[in-house]
């Protein structure tokens, strides 16, 4: 399964105290009409204000006269409301804990509102007693910003230029290269369909765009295929979802009348393209004898439960470079560039496991190719229900 890329919590409590009072009070600046917002934290003598922020108070519309094509209206400023504004940069704060910071305010009589900011997460309890203790205190409008609060805020479209300068992470640039991650995603499938349109169960050849060893392999025939060479001809199945699909295995299947037992020929492979149609010619060399002993096991069972088991090889979008569609002189089909090997599965992200019919084995194409069905119903490859119907890879 692939991995999706997500935000993790932000580490509020790892900021220095002063630089957390400079987040809230930023974050506070389009909270209300403001005169004045003050960072009087910092001066160290602060009567328990971290910010004394003064709001604007309007008044009705005022007509300053002209006629009425030119009408000058202004607001009239009716007064001015003192806000409290405490932050308190700790992990946690208990209900307790949370009016104790209450009682301390020197002169609440004087105050309209207040913000609370913390961060950490407040339960519902302390959210209850806040409640409770700023009515007691006579304040006009409360507002507790725990660590959910904040972070919803920063969140925000108008507040990325801060959770940048705070944390780093900017939501519009990742937006910004998701949209050209799209885009290139994109321009790709369309390629693939244009260039590979009829090319459907033919030999293509994938290709690490590092290895300038192209064609010559590496001579240690001790080391594996892709230390010897990171390039593969592989038969094209399609376009689906998750990108293109390449045939990896491909053997004999039998399929019982339940649609639920099921065998394959593990001794036989096919895949991922015939012998002849390879020019470095190395891994999936079956034997006549293997061949032979296969076929008259195979070709004994009834048409009904005749199926092939394959092993799909996904390459996602991503991972194509571009795409050769006239190849060279040593293959001349279409050749598919794509990220570095640097395992053995690379450069695909997944496999792909299928029973599927067909009226046709082995040569250059698979006719009638389709999802296998007994019944009407659908046949999984459930290996718990395996059983034997052909011979074994030690037999």
């Amino acid at each position: 399964m692939a991995t999706t890329r997500t935000i993790g919590p932000l580490h509020l409590e790892d900021l220095e105290p002063h630089r957390f009072e400079d987040l809230i009070r930023q974050l506070l600046y389009d909270f209300k009409p403001w005169r004045s917002l003050e960072a009087t934290g910092r001066s160290g003598a602060d009567d328990g204000f971290d910010a004394r922020a003064t709001e604007v108070i309007p008044g009705e519309p005022v007509d300053r006269g002209g006629n009425d094509d030119d009408v000058e209206i202004d607001a009239e400023v009716s007064g001015e409301r003192v806000w409290l504004v405490q932050c308190k940069r700790e992990k946690a704060i208990g209900p307790g804990k949370l009016v104790g910071y209450l009682d301390d305010i020197a002169d609440p009589a004087g105050l309209y509102g207040i913000v609370f900011a913390a961060a950490c997460d407040f339960s519902k309890t302390a959210r209850d007693r806040f409640r409770e203790k700023v009515r007691e205190l006579g304040f006009a409008e409360a507002h507790l910003w725990g660590k959910a609060e904040i972070e919803d805020q920063l969140f925000q479209p108008k507040n990325d230029h801060l959770l940048f300068s705070y944390f780093g992470v900017s939501l519009q640039t990742r937006r910004r290269t998701l949209k050209t991650e799209v885009r290139a995603k994109l321009a790709t499938k369309r390629k693939v369909l244009r260039v590979l349109k009829g090319h459907e169960f033919q030999p293509v050849l994938l290709r690490d765009a590092t290895d300038d060893r192209y064609p010559w392999m590496d001579e240690d025939e001790t080391r594996t295929p892709v230390q010897r060479r990171r390039w593969n001809v592989m038969t094209y199945r399609g376009v689906f979802s998750d990108g293109l699909h390449f045939i990896l295995h491909r053997h004999p299947a039998y399929v019982g009348d339940d649609g639920e037992e099921w065998d394959f020929a593990e001794k036989f492979n096919s895949g991922p393209v015939q012998h002849h149609e390879n020019p470095w010619r190395i891994g999936f060399n079956d034997s006549d004898e293997m061949r032979t002993e296969t076929f008259d096991i195979w070709d004994a069972l009834p048409d009904k439960n005749k199926f092939l088991f394959l092993v799909y090889a996904v390459l996602p979008f991503e991972n194509i470079l571009d795409i050769d569609e006239n190849g060279d002189d040593w293959f001349d089909k279409p050749q598919i560039y794509t990220t570095e090997f640097r395992i053995e599965r690379d450069p695909f992200c997944g496999f792909i496991k299928a029973l599927e019919r067909n009226n046709r084995l082995g040569g250059t194409s698979i006719i009638d190719l389709a999802i296998a069905r007994m019944d009407g119903k659908p046949v999984y490859p459930d290996f718990e229900k395996r059983m034997q119907k052909f011979p074994r890879r030690g037999d």
